[in-house]
């Protein structure tokens, strides 16, 4: 069954408690959240291809007390399996990392991704050492993902499938410094005039 992403990420997020970050991969993952409410608390790569899951370890990890939600696409994700890996080295217990997965390339002409052939996100979650890899296929398994999403207590790898459509974008900000700038000073991650 594949879900569509804009009622599946409202679904995820409809229990986000003040102690959720999230950070977003490039393009469709970035729209979607936005599409919930843009919040000073989500981080948006633009422009980062591949980097989503690393600089969610990063925040993880210099700030255990705070859950991080990486809310990416497995185009963006197909790119970083590194991160995925260094991911499963640490284990922080304090990051999810969550995969839209519709087999397509979304922000380059829908091209289809390996996912549609024959790479498995969770199965490659879990040789790089995640033990909790959800397949997250219908609305019953998304929300228990989401209450989940308030209170995991470990490493976490989820692939949601959606369908490969392409819904209005909510574009927040591209202002880079901006973001950089309104995530500190919401989740306090150093001097904001940085």
């Amino acid at each position: 069954m594949m879900l569509d992403r804009r009622t599946a990420i409202a679904a995820l997020l409809a229990h986000r408690g003040p102690d959720l970050a999230i950070v977003t991969g490039l393009g469709s993952t970035t729209y979607d959240v936005a599409s919930v409410g843009d919040d000073d608390r989500n981080f948006y790569l633009w422009g980062a291809m591949g980097g989503a899951a690393l600089v969610g370890l990063g925040l993880a990890l210099a700030r255990p007390d705070l859950r991080t939600a990486v809310i990416t696409g497995d185009g963006e994700l197909l790119m970083g399996l590194g991160g995925l890996a260094t991911v499963g080295v640490q284990r922080p217990a304090n990051l999810a990392i969550i995969v839209f997965d519709n087999g397509v390339y979304g922000e380059t002409g829908m091209q289809a991704s390996h996912t549609r052939h024959a790479v498995d996100l969770v199965a490659t979650a879990h040789a790089c050492g995640i033990e909790l890899a959800l397949d997250v296929t219908d609305p019953s398994e998304l929300q228990r993902l989401g209450l989940l999403l308030s209170r995991f207590d470990r490493t976490l790898f989820a692939r949601v499938r959606i369908a490969p459509d392409e819904p209005t974008r909510v574009l927040p900000t591209r202002d880079g410094v901006e973001l950089k700038l309104r995530f500190r000073r919401a989740v306090g991650t150093g001097a904001a005039d940085n």
